[in-house]
């Protein structure tokens, strides 16, 4: 076992690919750093208009024909998001009674999500059937890897890294749906509530949120990358 072990971490592909990782992982510091910042700077920034993120959330969605779709208070920071199954839009305590730009752009960002939903829009059909196969083959793909590394089997080793690519693939379609949600919640707020400075930071908070989806991609691409060369380097050995 120790053997194995020690030749696993000597391994050039391994340290490759760990390399990878770190960069990856500064990325997604960066990236939560940036989101943070842009939130702490517009969320002291009132909308002219007065309207609290709960406001703005009731009368985009009726706007929609949303009727439906309930608005409640969360706990937690930035841990908004929409519930599809419970059609419920849920806004955290600084969203929900703020009346910042921050507060508008994050509540029109989950409304926009809401009528994506209503429009049928087809990546976020696609992520939700990926969703449930990405978890199981995450699962199976971690003790295929580790099974098949173990064993020197590497045809099983490539079987689960094969099953975890679904997580990959999740991360991938959720990236045009969440760009397409704050697109939607920008032209919404353009059009109706916001002027062309509120806009602008409404635009900085939205982009710099988009990055971190961003990251949490080239985070896992990163560490499927350090798989495949811990892989391709043990099957090179056999």
């Amino acid at each position: 076992m120790w053997p194995f072990y020690y030749g696993l971490y000597m391994n050039k592909y391994y340290l490759i690919g760990t390399v990878f990782v770190i960069l990856a992982a500064l990325l997604a510091v960066w990236a939560q750093m940036k989101v943070q910042s842009a939130y702490s700077r517009y969320k002291k920034i009132p909308n002219s208009r007065g309207m609290t993120g709960a406001q703005i959330a009731r009368e985009i969605l009726d706007s929609e024909g949303l009727y439906n779709i309930q608005i409640f208070e969360v706990k937690g920071n930035l841990s908004d998001h929409y519930n599809p199954g419970k059609k419920t839009i849920n806004l955290s305590s600084d969203i929900y009674h703020g009346t910042s730009i921050a507060s508008l752009a994050v509540a029109a960002h989950e409304c926009g999500h809401a009528i994506q939903y209503k429009d049928g829009y087809v990546p976020i059909s696609l992520r939700n059937m990926i969703l449930p196969i990405a978890n199981v083959g995450q699962y199976l793909g971690w003790i295929a890897i580790a099974v098949g590394l173990l064993m020197g089997h590497t045809k099983i080793a490539w079987m689960g890294f094969a099953l975890m690519c679904g997580i990959l693939a999740f991360q991938l379609v959720t990236l045009p749906v969440e760009f397409n949600a704050s697109s939607r919640a920008l032209v919404i707020l353009k059009t109706r509530y916001l002027n062309e400075g509120e806009y602008a930071g409404a635009k900085s908070m939205l982009s710099a949120a988009a990055m971190t989806y961003v990251a949490a991609m080239i985070s896992t691409l990163a560490s499927m990358l350090r798989i495949f060369l811990i892989i391709l380097g043990n099957s090179r050995d056999d």
